[in-house]
């Protein structure tokens, strides 16, 4: 019971920290990253469509992103929609083949904004753990009638000890993160 208990919540940790260390790639650095443009809706026959559905995306410069459309017909539709994605300041140019995309430098104070935002991603992940933590501590609280406190109290240094190593990998991710965004 409690090991069910404490499987589920570590399962759940590393999951949630798999989505933390996506969830800073899609923020943008001084280099152009395909994880950027990934998630972007493309209108494709009347529906949102993530662009990485649509197209491959190569990076054969710093700055530069090459799109390359699976269906040329969706060029024009993928040009708009990385034009009007919010936060990019990517500038599309469409040569009837591919989109090719560049991104302008990034300002210091642009940087530091991008700084805030990644270190309030990060803390909302962490809050996430919490939670997890709260669920499973609850769990073991409800098994108090037939199991020993011992093996509660056991578990519960288990849980935060666990809870400590993932809130950690988050904080490993987000000091690279910000080594990457304030790289010139």
């Amino acid at each position: 019971m409690i090991s069910d208990v404490m499987t589920d919540a570590t399962e759940k940790m590393a999951k949630a920290v798999d989505v933390a260390k996506d969830d800073f790639g899609t923020v943008r650095t001084g280099r152009i990253n395909a994880a950027l443009f990934q998630k972007i809706p493309v209108e494709y026959y009347g529906s949102p469509t993530p662009l990485a559905q649509l197209a491959s995306l190569q990076t054969p410069e710093a700055r530069t992103l090459i799109v390359t459309p699976y269906d040329k017909t969706a060029l024009k539709e993928i040009e708009r929609a990385i034009a009007t994605f919010p936060n990019l300041g990517a500038s599309p140019t469409n040569d009837g083949e591919i989109v090719r995309v560049t991104i302008p430098e990034l300002s210091a104070e642009r940087r530091k904004e991008f700084v805030k935002i990644v270190k309030s991603k990060g803390e909302d992940h962490k809050v996430v753990l919490r939670n997890i933590r709260r669920k499973a501590k609850d769990d073991l609280d409800a098994l108090k009638g037939g199991v020993s406190d011992d093996d509660i109290a056991r578990s519960d240094k288990e849980l935060d000890a666990l809870t400590k190593k993932h809130v950690d990998q988050i904080d490993d991710a987000l000091k690279k993160k910000e080594a990457e965004l304030l790289e010139v």
